[in-house]
């Protein structure tokens, strides 16, 4: 066997806080909501460039989840485009952000937490920071 990317990621939280999430990726990142197979739980796949990047699913209230939805895992990170108005869209959202040059990669990376808590990078090749 040989891994040859990434596919997706899945977030459980309870119904409530997972509507949250998904507005989260979809109003600060852009994803869209699309099709999604009938699974016996509730939930969302979100898109970008036509594939399912993000999957959410619902969990009852009393899920051992629903205490910690980070555990161990620390964040995902994303390759994007349009650093500027990314930029514009967090601070018109009041979405707080760290942001980061690696001038040796020529990157910029953003840093910024989803309402369950996950932590989101994007990471912007050959961009600067105005």
């Amino acid at each position: 066997m040989s891994v040859v990317g990434l596919q997706h990621f899945n977030i459980t939280a309870p119904a409530e806080l997972l509507e949250q999430v998904r507005d989260f990726y979809v109003e600060v990142l852009g994803l869209t909501v699309g099709a999604r197979p009938d699974f016996m739980r509730a939930g969302f796949w979100l898109y970008a460039g036509g594939e399912p990047l993000v999957h959410l699913t619902a969990c009852e209230v009393a899920d051992e989840r629903a205490d910690s939805a980070r555990g161990f895992f620390d964040h995902i990170a994303f390759s994007c485009r349009g650093l500027a108005a990314v930029i514009e869209r967090l601070t018109r959202l009041n979405v707080p952000y760290e942001a980061d040059e690696v001038t040796s990669l020529k990157q910029v990376q953003l840093f910024l937490r989803d309402p369950a808590g996950v932590g989101v990078e994007l990471n912007f090749y050959d961009e600067a920071l105005s």
